[in-house]
C-alpha cells in the first residue's frame, strides 16, 4: 500500500479507544490517527501527549461535521452508543469500524449491515481475539487435522477481581449492555463460531455473584454445532484459581494451553507493534506453550510441546486498510457480529428462563 493514508477518526479514548485502537491504528500502513473525540479533559491530554499530531474534538457530532476531511469511523466508545454512532457515520458516508460487540441485538446489527451495504461502505467489527497467539495456534491444528474429528471445545476467559470497578459495564441498565456475557462471551462465541461454525442449540447459567453486582460477573454457555462440536464457554470475574484457556478434545488427539495471549499487557505497558520494544510482537516463551497429546494429563508431562504462533493483533486494522484501499475482503463482517448476537440473545434467554434454546 502506497500513496496518503487513510484519515482516522477514534471515537472514545477509554481502554478500547487508548489502549487497543489507537496503538493499532498507527501502527497500520495505510492508515493515520487524525482525529480523537473524547469530551474528557485528562484523556484529550492523553491523547496529545501520546500522539501529539493528533486533533481533538469534544463530541462526535463535531467530528462528523467535518466528515469530508475523514476516510474512517472507529468507534470505541461505550456499548449504548455503537449503533446511533455507527449509523450517523455511515449515513454521513464514512467506512466503520465499531469495537464489539456491534450492537445489543442480532436484529440491529443487521439493519446496520442492510445500511452499510446499501450505502456501499465497509462496516467491520473489531474482535481483535481472532488473533490471539493461542487462537491462531489452534486455527491450525484444527485445519491440519492434528485433533482429528472434535468433540469437544472448552474455552475460557476467566479473571480474579472480586472487587467491583465501576463503571457503565458493571452497571444493571440493560441500555447499557453491559455484563460479562456480551463483553468476554462476544470473544468466546465469537471464536467458537469460527472455529465450528453455526450453532444448533444454547444452553447457559449467568450468575451475580459479588456484593453490589447489578450484571452477570460468573457465565457459562453450552453450545452444540451443526457438525456435533459441543463448546463450553467460560467468562468470569470471581474465578479464584484460573483454569485453561483451551481445552479441546477430538478423535486423535487433545490440545491443552494455559494462559492468556501477551499483546493486551504488551499495549498496557506502552509497548507497540513493529517499534525496537515491540519487535517480538505476540510471542511468549516455551514454557508457556501449550500441549498436544492423547492419554495423559498435560500437567504430568503428557503430550509434546506445541510452538505457539505469534498473536497479531495489527493484522486486523492491516486488513482494514487493505479492505478500503484496495478492495480486500472485510477482516469481521457485520453479519458475522449478528450471528454472534444471536447466540448471545439466546444465551441470555436460556439463563434467564432456565430453558435449552433452539436456534
Amino acid at each position: 500500500m502506497t500513496g496518503t493514508p487513510l484519515r482516522v477518526g477514534l471515537v472514545g479514548y477509554g481502554l478500547a479507544g487508548s489502549v487497543f485502537h489507537a496503538p493499532l491504528i498507527t501502527a497500520a500502513e495505510g492508515l493515520a490517527l487524525d482525529t480523537v473525540v473524547t469530551s474528557n479533559p485528562e484523556r484529550q491530554q492523553q491523547a496529545r501527549a501520546e500522539f501529539p499530531d493528533v486533533r481533538i474534538a469534544a463530541t462526535p457530532d463535531e467530528l462528523l461535521e467535518r466528515a469530508g476531511e475523514l476516510d474512517l469511523i472507529v468507534i470505541a466508545s461505550p456499548n449504548r452508543t455503537h449503533v446511533p454512532l455507527a449509523t450517523a457515520a455511515l449515513k454521513a458516508g464514512l467506512p466503520v469500524v465499531v469495537d464489539k460487540p456491534l450492537a445489543g441485538t442480532a436484529a440491529e446489527a443487521r439493519e446496520l449491515a442492510a445500511l452499510a451495504e446499501e450505502r456501499g461502505l465497509l462496516l467491520s467489527v473489531f474482535q481483535n481475539r481472532r488473533w490471539d497467539n493461542d487462537f491462531l495456534t489452534l486455527r491450525k491444528l484444527v485445519s491440519e487435522g492434528t485433533l482429528g474429528d472434535v468433540y469437544r471445545f472448552e474455552s475460557r476467559f476467566e479473571r480474579w477481581r472480586p472487587e467491583l470497578k465501576g463503571g457503565w459495564r458493571e452497571s444493571g441498565d440493560p441500555a447499557e449492555i453491559g455484563g460479562l456475557l456480551y463483553d468476554l462471551g462476544s470473544h468466546v462465541v465469537d471464536q467458537a463460531l469460527v472455529l465450528f461454525g453455526p450453532v444448533t442449540s444454547v444452553y447457559a447459567e449467568a450468575v451475580v455473584r459479588r456484593e453490589g453486582a447489578r450484571t452477570d460477573d460468573d457465565t457459562f454457555i453450552a453450545l452444540t454445532h451443526a457438525n456435533g462440536v459441543r463448546s463450553h464457554l467460560y467468562v468470569s470475574a470471581t474465578t479464584a484459581l484460573l483454569g485453561p484457556r483451551f481445552r479441546v478434545l477430538g478423535s486423535e488427539a487433545g490440545y491443552v494451553k494455559h494462559g492468556l495471549d501477551p499483546q493486551e499487557a504488551a499495549l498496557r505497558d506502552g509497548l507497540r507493534p513493529g517499534t525496537g520494544s515491540g519487535a517480538d510482537w505476540g510471542t511468549e516463551p516455551e514454557k508457556l506453550w501449550g500441549r498436544v497429546g492423547a492419554g495423559e494429563s498435560p500437567m504430568t508431562g503428557g503430550g509434546r510441546a506445541e510452538p505457539t504462533l505469534p498473536g497479531d493483533y495489527p493484522a486486523y486494522y492491516t486488513a482494514v486498510a487493505k479492505a478500503l484501499l484496495e478492495g480486500g475482503p472485510n477482516p469481521v463482517t457485520a453479519q458475522e457480529a449478528a450471528a454472534a448476537l444471536d447466540v448471545l440473545e439466546a444465551a441470555r434467554r436460556s439463563a434467564d428462563e432456565k430453558v435449552t434454546v433452539t436456534l
